[in-house]
């Protein structure tokens, strides 16, 4: 334990932290999973199960019950209680707002701009969250009216890069659509944020703007953008994280479709699996279908765990 000299209590003691603003801290979910067309339905094909339905890459979002941005979709989150850490807040927000209590979480990045909340002076601390959308009924809770799970369509509409020297600047933008169609009129988000990479003495600089957004409330598409950017990147560059969007047993061939949906590209079969087979582990279950050979399901291995 850390013994305080009376020297440094007699500082603390005449301290004034209320000199300095204070913000408000939020925690907020970018919760995604890759799913068939209803989050309630197992969607094997057990006629022709090589044959795998079509999903789609989905994220989860709230209704706003409240002002500010009343009847706006956004990330699941809200303010950390008094004493609460920034993580327990994250999870319990999701429950409330979602029922969901199990999600795989990271912290994606750190967010407090002037003006990204009319409520004041509000840093969000935005997660990364996976989870398999098959096993849950997602509903609103707490400060949300309903809680539904989009479709992500998303792409790099430009790019355009300056140099000059030992100096580059990159500037990229992206187009986001959201689609819910729960509802017999389907609900429908849209944004393209730019996103600009500053390059000097080899230090990077990144900053995110949005240049035009449609139904998301406060900034919410840059953040959705810049989960999204970060899945993608680790689905590259990794792979293992794509474990928390799938089910406890899996073939192969479903495990590199999700790794595809995430990154919007085909990948070469032996290439993925010789990245894969450390981190898997076969089982004796088998998917079986009429006229065709048995595919073998596998289970995420511990030693995924182990060499993170």
């Amino acid at each position: 334990m850390y013994n305080m000299m009376q020297e440094e209590k007699d500082y603390l003691a005449q301290y004034d932290i209320t000199k300095f603003e204070r913000p408000s801290i939020a925690a907020d979910m970018a919760v995604f999973s890759v799913m068939g067309s209803r989050a309630d339905e197992k969607v094997r094909d057990t006629e022709n199960y090589r044959k795998l339905p079509e999903k789609k890459l989905k994220i989860l979002l709230i209704q706003r019950e409240s002002y500010p941005y009343k009847g706006q979709w956004a990330l699941p989150g809200g303010f950390c209680l008094k004493g609460e850490e920034v993580g327990e807040a994250a999870r319990r927000e999701l429950f409330e707002e979602t029922q969901v209590e199990d999600a795989y979480l990271q912290l994606a990045g750190v967010f407090g701009e002037e003006g990204r909340d009319p409520r004041g002076w509000i840093i969000s601390h935005t997660f990364l969250a996976l989870i398999d959308g098959e096993k849950y009924r997602v509903r609103g809770g707490s400060d949300a009216w309903d809680a539904r799970w989009f479709d992500v369509d998303f792409e790099m509409e430009k790019s355009v890069e300056e140099r000059d020297k030992d100096f580059v600047r990159k500037k990229t933008a992206y187009r986001i659509r959201l689609t819910n169609r729960d509802r017999e009129e389907p609900i429908v988000l849209q944004a393209v944020v730019r996103e600009e990479k500053a390059i000097r003495n080899f230090r990077v600089k990144t900053d995110y703007d949005i240049e035009e957004e449609q139904g998301f409330a406060f900034d919410h598409a840059k953040l959705i953008v810049y989960a999204l950017l970060r899945l993608r990147q680790q689905t590259e560059t990794d792979g293992r994280i794509v474990f928390d969007l799938m089910p406890e047993y899996f073939t192969l061939t479903e495990l590199q479709n999700v790794s595809e949906i995430i990154l919007g590209k085909e990948l070469l079969t032996a290439n993925f699996r010789r990245k894969m087979a450390d981190y898997v582990t076969e089982t004796n279950r088998m998917i079986t279908g009429a006229g065709h050979r048995p595919a073998k399901l596998f289970r995420r291995s511990i030693q995924s765990v182990l060499s993170e």
